[in-house]
């Protein structure tokens, strides 16, 4: 496929320059566009090209907004509503589950290599069975809001676009045709919940931002405003004075919920812009500013939104693989910091943080410093019977570090599983060689 860095400046400057293909864009657009490219754009999306003339001008007026104003208003005034808050929710979310009871290890009998790969392949196919089973009909994926501090504070069922983009790009991983229609279910639904010019938010009551645009943007490249990078002026224009991308997206007309307690500049923020808009001069120096903040050892507590070092890192790491040459020159930094995390027994915390060590090791080329049939191990032991893992922290502010509005945590067994599958697939491609 054909990625100019601007679609729509490429259309103009060739339709200027050869007036066969100027015809062609006016009367058949969206076929013009797919053959020029080489792209299926989204159906049901219909593409007008116009051409001024010296007798007529086109002004092209933005979409209405999918809410009414009385929705609107009611997002200004509710925003620091828990009322409100609770509307964008759903009740109730179950208890948590305990994990997996963990066998003992028997290292003398580890199974060879391909009989591993194929039970692997299993313990796939079951977590996607699992997740076919927990995705609504709207292709949404479950998420789950919770007190890291205190579990006796009602869970609440949430399905933000941000967590539907986040496990789909885990998932796209697999070429299993269970996970194919699961991520065709949610980019349907990550389409459905786009704001004019390609931007999303979190909830209804939040303002738009950049961490959810990033990640939806890279799930539905198809939609002709992302192809046609419609967002990315305005991702552009929210940059800082260091040139880092801000989280936030604070229109004159939004609630301003967040200032109590934003932190602007975040490193997975940054890293899924980079991993979104590519290796350009615009993002120049966040690619730096996320350099330094490796480099340099200050990762840990750098973010509000993923306390976990292993988030940030794989973060990271998806920027280099999706973007090269985007921050290449820290792959043996990134792969001795991630590798670094593991404790006294070689193990990378939780289940959720060693399916994120695996998968960045392998977006970098640095799974060979692992044991993968130990790692694969690891993940069909923790596995339940229903295919599912177990729920965990996936990203959330643990403390009040940032403000008043803190302890709150995010995900569930289908965010985990998610992100299991995607380390199971990159362990199975190591073992089949």
């Amino acid at each position: 496929m054909k990625e100019p860095v601007d679609a729509a400046e490429f259309l103009v400057s060739r339709a200027g320059e050869d007036s066969d293909f100027r015809d062609r864009l006016l009367a058949n657009p969206k076929e013009t566009i797919e053959e020029e490219f080489g792209v299926t754009l989204a159906e049901g999306h219909q593409i007008h090209v116009h051409e001024d003339t010296y007798t007529a001008t086109h002004v092209v007026l933005p979409p209405r907004s999918k809410l009414s104003e009385a929705e609107r208003e009611a997002a200004k005034t509710g925003a620091t509503s828990l009322e409100f808050l609770r509307k964008t929710l759903y009740d109730p979310a179950p208890p948590l589950r305990p994990p997996a009871p963990q066998p003992a290890r028997d290292r003398e009998n580890a199974a060879a290599s391909d009989a591993l790969a194929r039970s692997a392949r299993e313990s796939i196919r079951r977590g996607l069975d699992f997740l076919q089973s927990t995705i609504d009909e709207n292709g949404a994926w479950h998420c789950i809001r919770f007190n890291t501090a205190d579990p006796d504070i009602p869970r609440h069922y949430e399905r933000p676009p941000f967590v539907s983009a986040l496990c789909v790009l885990a998932l796209e991983s697999s070429d299993e045709a269970r996970a194919r229609e699961i991520c065709a279910a949610s980019r349907a639904y990550l389409v459905d919940t786009i704001e004019y010019p390609g931007l999303w938010r979190y909830y209804r009551h939040l303002p738009q931002d950049l961490d959810s645009a990033a990640l939806c943007s890279l799930v539905t490249g198809a939609h002709p405003w992302i192809f046609l990078g419609r967002n990315v002026p305005p991702i552009l224009s929210n940059r800082d004075e260091e040139g880092r991308f801000m989280t936030w997206v604070l229109a004159e007309d939004e609630p301003d919920i967040v200032s109590r307690f934003r932190i602007e500049a975040d490193p997975v923020v940054n890293a899924n812009i980079i991993a979104y808009l590519g290796d350009r001069p615009e993002t120049e120096r966040a690619q730096r500013w996320l350099a330094s903040l490796l480099v340099g050892g200050r990762v840990e507590g750098s973010s509000k939104w993923y306390p976990d070092p292993v988030a940030i890192y794989y973060a990271i790491s998806r920027a280099m693989m999706r973007e090269p040459p985007a921050l290449a020159g820290l792959r043996p930094i990134l792969s001795e910091r991630i590798l670094g995390l593991r404790d006294e027994t070689g193990e990378f915390g939780n289940i959720l943080h060693a399916a994120q060590a695996v998968s960045a090791l392998y977006n970098i080329g640095g799974l060979e410093g692992i044991d993968a049939k130990r790692q694969v191990d690891r993940f069909r032991n923790a596995q339940r019977e229903d295919g599912s893992w177990p729920e965990l922290l996936a990203f959330g502010d643990q403390s009040k570090k940032w403000g008043t509005v803190g302890q709150i945590g995010h995900g569930s067994e289908a965010v985990t599983s998610a992100f299991c599958i995607e380390a199971l697939e990159r362990l199975v491609a190591v073992l089949k060689g």
